[in-house]
């Protein structure tokens, strides 16, 4: 779908998003869930050590508010793709998958500062 794909200036969510297996149905619904659960996670982890490190208490909340958020969606993208038809087995083994797809995207990546990698979406 040409326009209904959304532009990706973040290089971490463009590249996780290369590997959706597009035009495959289910595949599709499953990566592109996938995908978000995992732009999600990071933002999560993100935000947890700008909690960690905030000199200032509001600022501790704010971001461990954005941590619990950020979680909240995790945790939906992967339940979401866990309660499609495909089943539950290989929504793990795609993960497990994605997961290495991630690691390897990252490495290739410069290292530099990124606080939301993408919309979520």
């Amino acid at each position: 779908g040409g326009h209904l794909e959304r532009s990706h200036t973040n290089a971490y969510a463009s590249a996780l998003r290369q590997h959706v297996r597009r035009g495959l149905g289910m595949s599709e619904l499953v990566d592109r869930l996938l995908v978000s659960a995992l732009i999600e996670a990071r933002s999560g982890e993100r935000f947890g050590l700008l909690a960690a490190h905030a000199d200032e208490p509001e600022l501790r909340r704010f971001y461990g508010a954005l941590v619990a958020s950020e979680e909240g969606h995790y945790r939906a993208f992967l339940d979401l793709a866990t309660l499609l038809p495909s089943g539950r087995e290989p929504v793990e083994v795609r993960w497990d998958e994605l997961l290495d797809v991630e690691a390897a995207t990252i490495q290739s990546l410069p290292p530099g500062p990124a606080m939301h990698s993408g919309d979520g979406a």
